[in-house]
């Protein structure tokens, strides 16, 4: 009997603490949260380094241009 009691006890106990331990979910939420906001700005990073080379290329042609246009003012 007091085997019985004891077993009922300590599972009311274990089911108040799960019931109460929404910590455990927030910390998960608080930790997708920056996953997500770390691989967005990984994404944003990749494409402004992707823009900064198309610039460059361009950057670069407009340079051959203008010293083609320098040898035939010459």
């Amino acid at each position: 009997m007091s085997k019985s009691i004891s077993l009922s006890l300590v599972l009311a106990a274990s089911l108040g603490l799960a019931a109460c331990s929404g910590g455990a979910e927030n910390t998960t939420n608080v930790t997708e949260n920056v996953a997500v906001e770390n691989a967005t700005n990984a994404a944003e990073n990749a494409m402004n380094a992707a823009e900064n080379a198309t610039n460059a290329a361009g950057n670069a042609t407009n340079a051959a241009a203008n010293a083609t246009n320098a040898a035939n003012a010459m």
